[in-house]
């Protein structure tokens, strides 16, 4: 008897691994692999192929012989319509009624697996955001941010449980720079008095920073000898005093960095809440870089670290392949680093951990390297449990984003032009007219429909690759993009408001001579749900999980042109092409979910 599968690919994978056993013996599978089924291509005839090379170089056999034979005893069993060969390969047809009766005894095929129950020990910390509190949210952080949230979606929903996290970067030269600033040319000022939002204000003071440090190192009589790389103007010379003072816990200094923080936390709450993205733990490097200098001090102790005739502390990782770097500065401030020593080992003593992922930009990927480096060569056991989700960057069509000058891509401005441009392309194609919904209704839908476009956009592309964002282009109604599938979702609700109170509890199979290819593409689509969300989180890609929610969407519109749903020629066709409607929808809301995608019910 075949073993229990939850899917066709499995099926299949049972069925042949129990016919090399009868035909060739045990002994093979304890010597090489059993042949895993992989989806027929496009060009050729059949559902599943396996390839025989693999068996035909131990049996030292004819691999097309190898095949022709596992075909032979394949049409014997009644899941196997029929099969070919090609060179070494094995293309199986699957029987209609074998598709038909597994579709209908696992119901919401795909979901169940993913939404398993789940160990709540041995989690995944899935760290994303993790800002600077000297500016506001940007477009580089709205991919950080849709991607680690969807990361740790699709890895909950694969079966490991997950912790969502960010540290905040909330201490630094960069904070001082908008401190200084602040308390220079700004003092008086609020978020409130000057009607901004509290994380555009302070980086406001950011930029002002930049100017004032540029303008002092113009007028310096010896301005030819000094650029940004030897930057010894006057207000960076006090920023670096007010870290300092900082890091002494000087009471002045403290009152205005808890002030200036405030405003900012204020800010990045209403853009996170509009960017629906959340996190059950949020650390701050305030706190988080003493106990990186503990590390620091007990590795130097140890010989892990050395330290220079200036005081600095550095590691050297050129054994590692990389070079030396720098751990403390000879004042004894901390660098980037330090803060993330400390957070790792806290993460790790906190919480029962299996691993955790860090999405960072691309950019840093020498940083992590050595991070990850730095951490084995303290001993910690779990430092080779540590993944970089590593992103490239996003770029508009008029050009890359820059910080300092205050040219960044706003997240706040490029979500509300999103709604904007959604209201209008939806307008003008009267997507919502004569169907009842009320103004408020309405704007609800134009935000869902922007959202959902920015999100997929973004989602849809593998994250190592640089995006160049379009945000008209990403509002489109037909194509890949995110308003197509919610169009899509849309319509198959409309559809099963009409079905009603029709029942679709069974279906007698034997009443169905045959079904459609848009029939069977659909069903195996559907079937393959579970094995994208586990290849998306072990290869931290929601990409996968995007372009396949794409490919069902796409073959359940050539279903709904090429077949008649409520019209169908009888009564138990009518019932299976509702339930493969019905679970289609259910299927593309889970997987939007996943995604971190709003759904809407018309359009």
């Amino acid at each position: 008897m075949l073993q229990s599968a939850t899917s066709f690919s499995e099926k299949i994978s049972n069925l042949i691994h129990s016919l090399i056993i009868s035909e060739y013996g045990a002994d093979v599978l304890n010597e090489i692999s059993s042949p895993i089924p992989e989806p027929t291509k496009k060009d050729f005839e059949g559902d599943f192929s396996i390839t025989t090379f693999g068996l035909a170089k131990y049996l030292k056999k004819n691999p097309e012989d190898i095949a022709k034979r596992l075909g032979e005893l394949s049409v014997t069993h009644q899941e196997i319509k029929n099969y070919s060969v090609v060179k070494g390969f094995l293309n199986l047809s699957l029987a209609d009624e074998f598709i038909l009766q597994f579709f209908e005894n696992t119901p919401e095929v795909g979901i169940q697996k993913a939404e398993s129950v789940i160990d709540e020990k041995n989690a995944v910390f899935v760290e994303y955001s993790s800002p600077n509190t000297n500016k506001p949210l940007h477009l580089g952080h709205v991919r950080n941010n849709l991607l680690g949230y969807s990361i740790a979606q699709i890895i909950q929903a694969s079966g490991t449980p997950v912790i969502k996290g960010q540290i905040i970067n909330d201490r630094g030269i960069h904070i001082c720079k908008s401190m200084y600033a602040w308390q220079k040319i700004g003092s008086h000022e609020t978020p409130e008095s000057a009607g901004i939002k509290g994380d555009a204000f302070v980086g406001k003071y950011y930029v002002a920073f930049d100017k004032m440090h540029k303008e002092d190192l113009a007028s310096n009589p010896n301005q030819e000898k000094l650029n940004e790389k030897d930057p010894d103007s006057q207000p960076l010379l006090e920023a670096r005093k007010y870290l300092q003072r900082w890091e002494n816990q000087d009471p002045e200094i403290w009152d205005l960095w808890k002030k200036m923080n405030s405003w900012v936390y204020k800010g990045f709450e209403q853009t996170y809440s509009r960017l629906g993205v959340e996190f059950d733990v949020i650390q701050y490097e305030s706190d988080t870089y003493i106990l990186g200098k503990d590390i620091i001090k007990k590795g130097l102790e140890e010989g892990v670290f050395y330290q220079k005739d200036d005081q600095s502390v550095w590691v050297d990782l050129t054994g590692e392949g990389l070079d030396h770097k720098l751990l403390l500065r000879s004042d004894g401030t901390s660098v980037y680093i330090t803060q993330d020593l400390g957070t790792a080992w806290e993460r790790f003593q906190k919480y029962s951990l299996s691993g955790m992922v860090y999405t960072v930009g691309n950019e840093q990927d020498y940083h992590f390297q050595v991070l990850f480096a730095i951490l084995k060569k303290l001993g910690f056991p779990w430092a080779d449990r540590l993944k970089h989700l590593s992103y490239g960057m996003v770029e508009l069509p008029d050009g890359k984003m820059k910080s300092r000058e205050g040219t960044v891509v706003d997240a706040d401005e490029l979500m509300e032009e999103m709604y904007l441009t959604a209201k209008s392309i939806t307008e003008e194609l009267g997507k919502l007219e004569n169907n009842g919904l009320s103004e408020e209704e309405k704007s609800d839908t134009y935000e869902k429909i922007g959202m959902a476009a920015l999100k997929y956009y973004i989602l849809k592309i593998d994250p190592q690759k640089k995006i160049l964002f379009d945000p008209k282009k990403s509002i489109d109604f037909q194509g890949n993009t995110g308003p197509f599938i919610l169009y899509t979702y849309a319509r198959i609700q409309s559809l099963l408001k009409k079905a009603g109170a029709i029942n679709t509890e069974n279906i007698d199979v034997s009443n169905i001579a045959i079904i459609k290819k848009e029939e069977r593409e659909l069903i195996f689509l559907l079937d393959d749900i579970p094995a994208k969300i586990q290849n998306a989180a072990n290869s931290l890609s929601p990409a996968i999980l995007a372009n396949h929610v794409y490919e069902i969407t796409k073959s359940f519109n050539s279903f709904y042109q090429s077949s008649s749903i409520l019209q169908a020629e009888n009564p138990t066709l009518r019932t299976l092409r509702i339930q493969l409607a019905k679970r289609c929808g259910d299927s593309i809301g889970y997987m939007l979910q996943l995604l971190g995608i709003q759904t809407v019910d018309v359009m």
